[in-house]
């Protein structure tokens, strides 16, 4: 396990710090972990799995979509 700074997550997710604190506040995002007074850090791996659901999301509904449709079909 490892501990990352905020340009790791930025740099990992292409989310903005000021997105990254919106979706902490709001509970979409893995919180921080305090590491002195004025230093904070993420878990490697809670970030990782954030970014592994939103995959899955987007494959989710990829798939719904194909579903609904019945097929994916190409113009000719």
């Amino acid at each position: 396990m490892r501990i990352i700074r905020l340009k790791e997550v930025i740099d990992s997710t292409g989310l903005a710090r000021s997105t990254i604190y919106k979706y902490i506040g709001e509970g979409a995002f893995p919180k921080p972990v305090s590491l002195g007074d004025r230093c904070v850090g993420w878990v490697d791996s809670e970030v990782y799995d954030w970014i592994l659901a939103r995959i899955e999301e987007r494959d989710q509904a990829e798939g719904a979509a194909i579903r609904s449709s019945g097929h994916l079909s190409m113009a000719s």
